[in-house]
């Protein structure tokens, strides 16, 4: 008997966006995430960013070297799950999806992909997104660039399912792959701390293995819980965060705002999103001394590759309005590795565990 489960929880709208050069359009609010990862994926995707000094700081009141989180994802305990199929799902382009098996799983998201491996079928997954980076899944091939993917590739590996994301595409793509009939299971994109649950539901139902779905959700959930103990005690005011997003070489510089998606994660790690305070109500807003004044900032928020690409914390401080801001002028600075800051998902809690260290460093 097939079972159901709905997957289109409301999360952010359903779309595609990707910036046809590096600021050809600032991005709205309702995709700021997937616009954020496009940038990370097309940019970098081809390697590193010049640049050295990436987690180097100097000076007592630093923030220190970027806080580095395993790169690497931890499966359920026990023997892995064995998927209860076939299942029928509604996805997150209206479609009802029917997968009859799981026994070749192709995720076309780095945040999936964690998921899949950290649900126990990591021996399932027979290709990689170009952003699943983790450990356990290098060796796959890959079959996107930035999150083009090609059906080509997809279909030469046989899959059984195929689990894409709202930024997925292109659409000719998903359907060349449908068209030959292989299910396509497109989710929509966790935005925020509290959509992580939800979303490895949503996949685990996908894969007819609801119950270790339930079991990953409740894990994940006891280690932000964990992860959000070790906030210092705060008598005073909170520490204000910018995050900024930045590719060097690329001349890209933006501010996060409201829509950024870093807000949730700022916030559960005890800190004020200083984009976001300042009135920014859309994602990202190009970096001007005007606005980080108004944001005024104790600590600045960077992606490990971006902090890289402009030469590091040196090479920070040269960008307008930077040195004259309260983290400036500390050289406070806090670093994520790129795979992991906004990938809402099984390791989230260590991503906490690291913005609680770095952004109260120095607080009773």
């Amino acid at each position: 008997m097939q079972q159901r489960q709905a997957l289109d929880a409301p999360l952010a709208p359903s779309r595609h966006s990707r910036p046809a050069g590096a600021l050809a359009a600032l991005p709205t609010p309702a995709v700021a995430l997937a616009v954020l990862m496009a940038l990370m994926l097309l940019l970098t995707g081809c390697g590193k960013d010049g640049g050295k000094g990436g987690g180097t700081s100097a000076g007592p009141s630093s923030a220190g070297p970027s806080q580095t989180v395993a790169d690497r994802v931890e499966p359920l305990a026990g023997t892995p799950p064995k998927p209860q199929l076939p299942v029928t799902v509604r996805s997150a382009d209206g479609r009802e999806v029917t997968v009859r098996s799981a026994d070749r799983i192709v995720p076309l998201s780095g945040s999936v992909s964690e998921i899949v491996f950290s649900l126990g079928l990591g021996d399932r997954v027979v290709a990689r997104d170009i952003s699943a980076t983790f450990e356990q899944a290098r060796k796959l091939p890959v079959v996107t660039r930035a999150h083009d993917v090609s059906a080509e590739s997809v279909l030469s590996l046989k899959p059984g399912v195929v689990l894409a994301d709202t930024r997925t595409g292109p659409g000719e793509a998903l359907d060349q792959i449908r068209a030959a009939g292989i299910p396509v299971v497109v989710l929509d994109l966790p935005a925020q701390l509290s959509d992580v649950g939800p979303h490895i539901e949503r996949i685990a139902a996908a894969l007819g293995v609801r119950d270790a779905g339930a079991a990953l959700h409740k894990r994940t959930d006891e280690r932000v819980g964990k992860a959000r103990q070790g906030i210092p005690r705060q008598e005073g005011k909170k520490p204000r965060v910018a995050f900024l997003y930045m590719r060097g070489s690329a001349s890209v510089y933006l501010l996060g705002g409201a829509g950024s998606g870093a807000s949730s994660l700022i916030e559960a790690a005890g800190g004020v999103d200083a984009g976001k305070e300042s009135g920014l109500t859309k994602d990202f807003t190009p970096i001007t001394s005007e606005a980080l004044a108004k944001a005024a900032p104790d600590v600045i928020l960077v992606m490990s590759k971006g902090l890289e690409s402009v030469g590091g914390i040196d090479g920070l401080l040269k960008i307008p309005g930077v040195a004259e801001t309260p983290a400036g002028m500390d050289r406070r600075v806090a670093s994520v590795d790129d795979g992991v800051l906004l990938n809402y998902g099984p390791r989230t809690d260590a991503v906490l565990r690291s913005l609680v260290a770095q952004i109260h460093k120095g607080d009773a």
